[in-house]
């Protein structure tokens, strides 16, 4: 009997749990997806539109950071002091911060002993440019009527501690300058006079407002519209400049509220500023008894200030 032949079954494997679904998904994904393309639209214009928000937002940013520098220009090295005119002084720190710190350093400049207006202290309020430095030759010119000059630097000016300038700080500044005098030195407000040049006559105006208890403002020179340096600046109109600027120094404003006595001072014959009665508008606002100066710029500009000066000063009543 031939041998029986051995017969190899094949058993069928179960397939392993997941394998027959993995394939069905390799098939699947092995189909090429498509993206609508109204969805790829509206994506990169969010994209774009949501880049150019950031990048108007951080030009907003820029924008009110350094505006600042268009109007306000200070130094920090004081390179002259009364002492280079051979004026006598003391060297003043005062608004002293809760650490002991004082904020704001100026001059004191005693008036001689034998004048009678001694009994006048005129506080110097600097222009936008420079620092004290810059001012001895009209300081000197104050001291040589007889009175005691303060002068002191802004925060961000000369050897003041540092801050960003603007009419609010300025404000601040002149209010802590008046304190010191009032309550330090002992000297009556209805004795101290205000004299400002350029945006520091700006300036003089605004304070002389808010103290009515003051003898007197002298105003050289102020500046009309002070903000259009930054207002009109091509960058302004790319931002809401005027919300994210503060300052205004309204001329008409403060001097249409100013009720203690004015000298006001005009550095030309000639001036954009005059209007039909030759005076400017901002000066004939002034319901206060007032005077207005125009200096001749073809004749000696220091003598006829210092005149001027001498006569408005010497008929100034010390409340």
């Amino acid at each position: 009997m031939p041998p029986r032949k051995s017969q190899l079954q094949v058993v069928p494997r179960k397939p392993i749990a997941g394998q027959q679904q993995d394939a069905r998904s390799i098939g699947h994904h092995s189909k090429h997806e498509l993206v609508s393309g109204r969805w790829l639209l509206a994506a990169v214009s969010i994209a774009v539109a949501a880049a150019a928000i950031c990048g108007w937002l951080v030009l907003c940013l820029l924008f009110w950071q350094g505006s600042w520098q268009l109007l306000y220009h200070p130094s920090t090295k004081v390179t002259k002091t009364p002492a280079s005119v051979g004026l006598a002084f003391d060297p003043v720190a005062f608004a002293v911060t809760d650490t002991g710190v004082p904020q704001l350093k100026g001059w004191w400049i005693p008036a001689p002993q034998a004048s009678g207006q001694r009994r006048l202290t005129v506080v110097y309020l600097h222009g936008e440019n420079g620092n004290l430095g810059d001012t001895v030759d009209a300081l000197a010119q104050l001291h040589a009527t007889g009175v005691n000059v303060f002068a002191f630097d802004y925060r961000g000016y000369g050897q003041s501690q540092f801050a960003r300038p603007s009419e609010r700080n300025w404000l601040e500044d002149a209010d802590w300058a008046i304190s010191y005098l009032t309550g330090t030195r002992q000297i009556e407000a209805g004795s101290i006079v205000l004299d400002g040049t350029s945006l520091g006559a700006n300036l003089a105006l605004e304070v002389a407002r808010k103290h009515p208890e003051l003898a007197g403002v002298i105003v050289d020179s102020p500046m009309d519209d002070p903000m259009a340096t930054i207002f009109n600046d091509a960058r302004a109109r790319m931002v809401p400049a005027r919300l994210l600027v503060q300052d205004r120094y309204d001329l008409d404003a403060a001097a249409r509220a100013n009720q203690v006595p004015v000298l006001w001072f005009e550095r030309a014959l000639i001036n954009p500023r005059e209007n039909a009665a030759g005076e400017p508008q901002a000066y004939q606002k002034v319901p206060a008894r007032k005077m207005i100066v125009w200096v001749n710029p073809a004749g000696n500009a220091y003598e006829q200030t210092e005149n001027a000066l001498s006569r408005w000063l010497d008929g100034l009543a010390v409340r």
